[in-house]
């Protein structure tokens, strides 16, 4: 049967199969396990078969890897035929091992159990995971070459097969398949790359079809596109995608470093590029890669000397001059797109730009898939919570996740490990496993990268370490946490979510432990922002602070921007005038990021201020910080709350009646009853310390206690920072948020604290 060729997915790659349209296979009698012969043009595979996926069905595909379609020579969207192959069992294949491959003891059991079930024919590589592979020159897996098997042809290695190893390294045995890393094979196939299929489909529609079908673009009496930019934050996989089309169209691939070709020497640099096209054009169909365009080809208005500004120009005529340049493509890739001087970005130079964003839920797991395809993982680790808790991370940071989780399962057999031996013991290797506190430790130490200057890690507190403000936790609940619980909920309703929450009351009350404890609960990444860090004497700098907040905000969404202290930097304007503005512009700036024409998806602000009259009424108004919540002075049940939080670890007396101190601590707010509690210890402590030697501190320490006098004692020292006038003045400020429009009532919070 004739079926079209589609790309594996990224999980079942590496391991021959060929996952076919279940209708297909019905009709040619094929079952999970059998054999399937794939002809392509001049090459031919042998592949098991595996369960089609339902999308697939009645669309006569084939699913295989980018080892099978080298072996088969045929590329994405081509024809093959398929056959029912009769594949004998192995009696015998003998392995060769890389030269690198330093192991003692019996690896025959250990190579037979990883490639059961899977047909090889003399010549071939295999690549096959061999504790982490850390040993292996790619990293990931081990490559084996096929020196020979018995019978001859293509056999299947099942439990009776006799596994030998070759005296011969496996870079001296020839034959079909190539050993990874020495040229033969593709080093990055499309199934390496996870959660880009879209970008990855855009960049094939503009590079393979041009290159394999020109007849397509004749007949349209259209020119195919000649070059691609590909941009976004840095480890997204904008190289990774250059190198697998590459690999994937058979194309000759030529490199411009941009620090490479730059030369003192006056015309040098242009002649080197000049050099890369006329081979590139000799070689066609060719792919020319530029990584990190914006090193060669800033804004020319721009440029520090000539020479730049030469090479933009030389590049320009190169891309589109008076010479036809044939079937070479450009691909371009950047992270700062906005520097690249304009005149490359029109069509027929760059005609598409494909932006390479941040990976979603599902892009996060298929990524740590590819990147654990090849380790031995323990049972217990789901990939799913790790793929939940990683907003924000790129390819570059899962990889790094995958890969210290690896080093940590590394450190425990360390000790078992004799460094000095110039062979490690093959029963050491196999035992190696990556468990789930190997991944807990890793996402430790590894944060978004995108987020590196500005990411702050998110506090361990939860909604029970805040004592009482139960209607104050609700709303942040509704304001924060539903909408990216239950997104279903608000489309449903046409309901946006809100922008941005305003938390004041009196000092001490707990606005910022509630921000804490919000940025927590929502699993969301959190950047904390201190007013006056973001104020700088240059004009310009402090909006450009602003910006470049709220941009790594959406570039990393799910993110809660927190700014303690707003009232420092959005004071009302025209009230300051003797700070040359900076103050008004940073407020103008925060009113465009807040609800300007640049839409903010999943970015949520919360802002804390005791000082509600000083904020410029603009930003108060609903579309941006539209949630007012009041923290007030707690009441009694809020008091014994607290006072619980802050004594659970305390070894208290039995006379400590949390009841009478919280009916004794009116006007007292969270931060005064968290000064008592420390008081009262303090005070035991004092006693105990005096009243035994040093050398008794051991051994009494147990029987230390926090009495009630202690508390009583703690009482005199520690008074109510919250007078009834001031709990007035934010119970007014309240009631006016519930009933007016604030933002036509102009100085009203002035004159309440008047």
């Amino acid at each position: 049967m004739k079926l079209t060729v589609k790309p594996l997915k990224q999980k079942d790659a590496g391991r021959g199969l060929a996952a076919i349209d279940r209708l297909a296979a019905k009709e040619m009698g094929l079952s999970g396990g059998d054999f399937i012969r794939i002809e392509g043009k001049d090459g031919t595979a042998i592949a098991r078969v595996w369960p089609g996926y339902p999308e697939d069905d009645g669309t006569g595909v084939v699913r295989i890897d980018g080892r099978l379609r080298q072996q088969a020579n045929v590329g994405i969207d081509d024809k093959v035929d398929v056959d029912k192959a009769d594949v004998k069992p192995a009696d015998e294949v003998t392995i060769a091992l890389p030269q690198n491959l330093r192991i003692s003891g019996n690896i025959g059991p250990h190579i037979r159990d990883k490639l059961s079930g899977q047909p090889v024919t003399q010549g071939q590589s295999v690549q096959i995971p061999f504790g982490f592979g850390f040993i292996a020159s790619q990293g990931q897996s081990v490559p084996l070459k096929i020196a020979k098997t018995s019978p001859g042809g293509t056999v299947v290695i099942n439990d009776s097969t006799e596994i030998t190893i070759s005296e011969k390294p496996a870079e001296q045995i020839r034959g079909g398949g190539g050993v990874a890393g020495s040229g033969d094979g593709p080093d990055v196939t499309y199934e390496d790359i996870g959660g880009l299929d879209r970008e990855l489909e855009q960049v094939r529609e503009m590079i393979e079809l041009p290159m394999r079908h020109p007849e397509l673009f004749k007949r349209l009496g259209i020119e195919p596109p000649k070059g691609v930019l590909l941009h976004g934050p840095p480890g997204t996989g904008k190289t990774l995608i250059a190198k697998a089309v590459a690999n994937e169209i058979d194309a000759s691939f030529h490199t411009i470093s941009g620090p490479e070709i730059m030369s003192k020497y006056y015309g040098e640099s242009e002649e080197q590029l000049r050099e890369v096209f006329e081979e590139a054009t000799e070689n066609a169909p060719a792919i020319v890669f530029m990584d990190e365009l914006d090193s060669i080809a800033a804004k020319r208005s721009e440029a520090g000397g000539d020479v730049e500004r030469r090479v933009v120009a030389q590049l320009l005529s190169l891309m589109d001059g008076l010479e036809e340049r044939g079937q070479v493509v450009v691909i371009g890739a950047t992270n700062r797109v906005d520097v690249i001087d304009p005149a490359l970005r029109r069509g027929g130079r760059f005609d598409r730009e494909i932006e390479i964003g941040v990976p979603d839920r599902d892009g996060r797991k298929e990524i740590l898939q590819v990147h654990t395809r090849n380790m031995p993982l323990s049972d217990d680790i789901d990939l799913d919570m790790y793929a939940d808790n990683t907003h924000g991370f790129v390819g570059a940071d899962l990889e790094s996740l995958a890969k210290e989780g690896a080093m940590t399962a590394l450190r425990r057999i360390r000790p078992d490990i004799d460094l000095e031996a110039d062979e490690i013991d093959a029963e050491v290797l196999e035992s190696l496993q990556v468990t789930e506190d190997d991944f807990k430790e890793a996402l430790k130490g590894i944060e978004p990268s995108a987020l590196r200057e500005v990411f702050v890690e998110v506090p361990d507190v939860t909604w029970e370490d805040v004592g009482g403000l139960e209607g104050t936790k609700e709303r942040l609940r509704e304001t924060i946490q539903w909408p990216l619980e239950y997104p279903e909920v608000f489309q449903q309703m046409d309901m946006e979510a809100a922008k941005g929450v305003l938390l004041y009351g009196p000092p001490g009350t707990g606005k910022t432990l509630l921000a804490k404890a919000v940025a927590n609960e929502a699993e969301s990444n959190f950047i904390s922002i201190k007013g006056p860090e973001l104020l700088n004497k240059f004009v310009g700098e402090s909006e450009k602070g602003v910006r470049e907040v709220f941009k790594k905000a959406r570039e990393n969404a799910p993110t809660v921007v927190f700014f303690d202290e707003i009232d420092s930097i959005a004071t009302e304007r025209g009230r300051n005038s003797n700070d040359s503005g900076v103050s008004e512009r940073v407020v103008s700036q925060l009113l465009t990021e807040l609800d300007g024409l640049e839409a903010l998806e999943d970015v949520v602000v919360i802002a804390t201020t005791n000082r509600p009259d000083l904020i410029d009424s603009a930003l108060l108004r609903p579309g941006r910080l539209d949630r007012h919540v009041h923290v007030p002075v707690p009441d009694e049940d809020g008091r014994r709350k607290i006072l619980e939080v802050h004594t659970q670890h305390k070894p208290l007396a039995d006379s400590v009646d949390l009841d009478k101190l919280a009916r004794r601590t009116e006007g007292y707010v969270g931060a005064d009853l968290e000064a008592l509690a420390r008081e009262a210890s303090m005070t035991a402590s004092r006693e105990f310390i005096r009243s035994v030697d040093r050398e008794d501190v051991a051994e009494s320490i147990g029987n230390v206690r926090v009495t009630m006098d202690h508390f009583e004692q703690a009482l005199d020292e520690v008074q109510p920072s919250v007078t009834d006038e001031t709990r007035q003045r934010y119970e007014e400020i309240e009631e006016r948020f519930k009933k007016s429009d604030v933002t036509k009532e102009e100085g009203e919070y002035g004159r309440t604290f008047q």
